[in-house]
């Protein structure tokens, strides 16, 4: 019998973005959980709460906010965030208005639209799915003004 005990995680907060080398880009990254509790109607609602205490089967939620703090638009932004080991990415969760999103298989050495990438195991190859991808990347398709922001998110389980 399996027993699940609770685990403080230090989730992977590991961001690259650039142009953030050349001083143009203040990143934030937020780990949150999902809690569900249910309103006065007894209606169940979710929340995001901080993501001290995670135990296998909850639904983590990584938010990189990223601000240009230059004086100049800062152009070909864009932001890389590895999945850690034991999280499976969720199918559909990465979002970031404006951004061209991409993954990777290959512990983030290669890119592509996840629809585009395959894995080849014990000789036979297949689509890639959520359980393969490494790496998730926002590439910005417009230059980002002087003092604006961006978001990007992506949801993960605890395995």
């Amino acid at each position: 019998m399996k027993r699940l005990m609770s685990m403080v995680v230090l989730l992977a907060l590991s961001v690259t973005a650039y142009p953030q080398e050349q001083g143009h880009l203040n990143v934030r990254t937020v780990v949150q959980k999902e809690q569900v509790k249910v309103n006065e109607k007894g209606e169940a609602e979710s929340e995001l709460v901080a993501a001290d205490t995670v135990v296998p089967g909850e639904r983590v939620v990584y938010t990189i906010t990223f601000q240009n703090i230059s004086e100049e638009p800062a152009e070909n932004v864009v932001i890389t965030n590895p999945i850690s080991g034991d999280l499976m990415y969720v199918d559909g969760s990465a979002f970031g208005p404006g951004s061209d999103i991409q993954f990777s298989v290959d512990g983030g050495l290669t890119f592509a639209k996840a629809t585009e990438l395959t894995v080849t195991e014990d000789g036979t190859t297949r689509s890639a799915g959520a359980g393969d991808f490494t790496h998730i990347r926002w590439v910005m398709q417009q230059e980002l003004a002087a003092g604006a922001q961006g978001v990007a998110r992506f949801s993960a389980v605890l395995e």
